[in-house]
């Protein structure tokens, strides 16, 4: 078994409700519990005008592969409607491999950890709150990239019913 870090974010029909039937869904994926993370309300990212997003991390430990895990998320994400149209575009369902236990690699389809993790406030505060003492595949504490302007740029809007 695997742990896993998972990002969720949804902004269109009813977030809340998208990210709490992922959350469902992940669920099937594992024996064990899945924690999840409160939700989070964050602005999009890129210049396309669209609705806020909610965001949350969720963590569990799986026996897939990395790459049948994103196969796995990407048909959860197909359930759900997710439509690719644009990137950093609004949509229904984004779920996203952060850590894949302790691995480092990149593919075509799948870099583990995510390329962008520590930049981005709404994964890096909601996977500090399931983690805080975590160690980064790279050696690094996820503390160093948490920031009090990070944290600002976030609202809790929820606490998840995963």
């Amino acid at each position: 078994m695997t742990l896993v870090y998972v990002a969720l974010g949804a902004n269109l029909a009813d977030p809340i409700t998208q990210l709490d039937n992922a959350c469902n869904a992940l669920s099937l994926l594992t024996e064990s519990d899945v924690q999840v993370s409160s939700y989070y309300r964050s602005r999009p990212m890129g210049e396309v005008v669209q609705p806020d997003f909610i965001n949350a991390v969720a963590c569990f430990n799986t026996s897939l592969s990395a790459i049948a895990l994103l196969d796995a998320l990407q048909h959860i994400e197909n359930s759900q409607d997710r439509v690719r149209l644009e990137r950093w575009g609004p949509r229904t369902l984004d779920l996203d491999i952060i850590l894949y236990g302790n691995e480092q690699f990149a593919t075509p389809r799948l870099t583990i950890p995510h390329i962008g993790m520590t930049l981005r406030s709404f994964v890096l505060i909601p996977l500090f709150e399931l983690a805080p003492e975590l160690i980064l595949p790279n050696g690094s504490p996820l503390s160093g990239y948490v920031t009090q302007a990070l944290q600002d740029e976030l609202s809790v809007i929820e606490t998840s019913v995963a």
